[in-house]
């Protein structure tokens, strides 16, 4: 039996290097799905479907509606199923200032995806897949020539975690900080390099292998 892991992201699942643009990447092995996907070893299969910009719910006014995790998230659950866990890491990009999005509403679109994956049933014959909600890292209170993008996001950023552990536990779905185990890179304050995505990695492949499958 091979388990399907689906990485739903932004450019931090992406891997783009920090300071960098968005075509500039970290290898497979070296992004948190790789590791993820290494340590779990074979028998399990992770698909990254990260995007640089994308919000959970939101058309970007300047970036256009292919930004909208929402929207795209349906295709790519029915191209990729069946899947057996979807992890979604998203939030980063709905604090952008032209949002204007509290922590909470933010969590609400967290909440409007696991709703969205509930309806279609994308897991092994026809169920619901297992689905863990991970809170991104908070960022630095140095964005760079970012902060106009993200102004005032830096404290909003300090309270996802616990908005969205409040949607997870909510909505019984799975709950990981990813701020517990690795930080921003002070290159540009909001993405994550090498080494915190070598943490998350190892983090969530304990997080998955947690959850108890029932052929475990």
């Amino acid at each position: 039996m091979t388990r399907t892991v689906l990485c739903f992201g932004d450019s931090n699942t992406h891997g783009q290097i920090p300071g960098r643009g968005p075509l500039e990447r970290y290898r497979r092995e070296q992004r948190w799905g790789g590791v993820l996907e290494g340590l779990l070893g074979p028998g399990w299969q992770i698909i990254e479907e990260g995007l640089s910009g994308r919000t959970t719910v939101h058309d970007d006014p300047i970036e256009g509606s292919l930004k909208n995790g929402r929207t795209y998230l349906r295709p790519c659950l029915q191209s990729h199923t069946p899947l057996d866990l979807i992890i979604i890491m998203l939030g980063t990009n709905d604090l952008k200032r032209r949002f204007n999005m509290p922590p909470s509403e933010v969590a609400m679109g967290i909440g409007c995806l696991v709703h969205d994956i509930r309806e279609l049933s994308p897991g092994p014959a026809g169920h619901d897949p297992e689905i863990m909600i991970v809170a991104p890292p908070p960022m630095l209170d140095d964005l760079r020539e970012w902060e106009s993008i993200f102004s005032g996001a830096q404290e909003k950023s300090r309270k996802l975690a616990l908005e969205f552990e409040i949607m997870a536990d909510s909505l019984e779905a799975h709950f990981f900080d990813a701020g517990t185990v690795c930080q921003c890179s002070p290159a540009d304050g909001f993405h994550i390099d090498e080494a915190a995505h070598r943490q998350l990695g190892e983090a969530l492949a304990q997080e998955v292998l947690a959850i108890g499958w029932a052929d475990a």
